[in-house]
């Protein structure tokens, strides 16, 4: 049950994130929306650089990923709150009932992984140089978090198991105490093997 109550905690965690994000991107859209631009136009990557042909200089471009990286987030947001809340749900259930719950918190995890590993480490990072670059380089946080919902990911999915320590303990206790309380005339005789008779002496 411990560790059932920690994959919905965790889960919920990682949409509280994803809520904060989606939050900041859309009140503060100018602020997260030039790092985008910046990143597109590759204007802080090495001077002379061999792949400056790749760089986006119109301003649709950049508004159309950027609100392509917002619909990203906001999908999984709703997905993993969405997960945790049916996860929460057969938090007492069996533990098929429970895995088969997972199915929806491992599809939103996946699609969070997925959005760093593609969109800031492939694209951003890759084909937009922005390794190169040393202002708008958003490498390591994509691979904070991208470690971070792996981790969860890898917990959430580990199968559920019937056999719980403490169940197995209840049935035997009950077992016990069921035999104690039986007629004495019903439990199993106790059998004992049979004294050797002593020879008579002389």
């Amino acid at each position: 049950m411990t560790l059932r109550i920690a994959k919905v905690l965790l889960v919920f965690a990682v949409s509280l994130f994803y809520s904060l994000v989606v939050l900041n991107n859309t009140t503060d859209y100018n602020s997260n929306f030039q790092f985008i631009r910046h990143v597109l136009m590759m204007d802080s990557t090495f001077p002379g650089n061999r792949g400056m042909w790749r760089a986006l200089n119109s301003p649709a471009w950049h508004t159309m990923f950027y609100l392509l990286i917002i619909a990203w987030e906001g999908t999984t947001m709703a997905l993993l709150w969405w997960g945790g809340l049916r996860l929460a749900r057969t938090l007492h259930r069996p533990a098929a009932t429970f895995n088969r719950a997972k199915t929806l918190a491992i599809a939103a995890l996946t699609l969070g992984m997925l959005m760093w590993l593609v969109a800031f480490l492939t694209v951003g990072g890759e084909w937009f140089l922005m390794w190169q670059s040393r202002q708008w380089n958003g490498q390591d946080t994509a691979f904070r978090m991208f470690t971070v919902i792996g981790v969860v990911l890898l917990l959430v999915a580990q199968p559920e198991s019937e056999s719980q320590p403490e169940a197995s303990f209840s049935r035997t206790r009950d077992q016990l105490a069921s035999e104690i309380s039986r007629p004495p005339d019903s439990r199993k005789a106790l059998c004992l093997p049979p004294l050797a008779h002593l020879g008579d002496a002389g």
